[in-house]
């Protein structure tokens, strides 16, 4: 039963991510965001990551998602449906983007942990957050910072998209 539930978040987890940025409008792209870290606090309970499931729907789906709302709601969003998206600030993003996809993987595959599956919640501290914390700060460091790398390349990508041309 578990693989056939885990299954289904997983592509229900697929499918709200592709919507994520395959909508033009913000406010539908902000639901599939929200179902998105739903689904994802969904599969943290699948592997017993409880604390992490309830992080998730705190933190991310409840207090950043309202963040988001009210800057999508602050924007003019009529007047940038309107806009034409800027292919060339595209394909540079995306190149970027996918280099730094595939090569965090490879970097992270340099380092000896990379190799060491997780187990959180099996030592005396029974899956705390101290616990998790002295992992990924110890043994999953270097994962840790290429995860933060990678967020950082999208980052910068987002602020790319959205500047606006010095022509127009």
């Amino acid at each position: 039963m578990e693989p056939i539930f885990f299954w289904v978040l997983a592509v229900g987890l697929v499918v709200s991510a592709i919507g994520l940025v395959a909508f033009r409008n913000p406010v539908t792209s902000a639901v599939c965001l929200v179902v998105t870290l739903v689904m994802e606090a969904a599969l943290f309970v699948t592997l017993e990551a409880y604390f992490l499931a309830v992080v998730q729907v705190i933190v991310y789906a409840g207090a950043v998602m309202v963040l988001f709302l009210f800057v999508i709601m602050l924007l003019d969003v009529k007047e940038e449906a309107r806009q034409r998206p800027p292919w060339a600030k595209v394909v540079w993003v995306v190149a970027i983007g996918g280099g730094a996809v595939f090569g965090v993987p490879r970097i992270a595959s340099l380092f000896p942990a990379a190799a060491k599956t997780l187990h959180w919640g099996q030592g005396k501290g029974g899956g705390s957050a101290a616990e998790l914390g002295r992992l990924l700060f110890s043994s999953y460091s270097p994962l840790f910072l290429a995860t933060g790398v990678l967020l950082l390349v999208a980052t910068v990508g987002v602020v790319v998209l959205c500047r606006k041309d010095p022509e127009s």
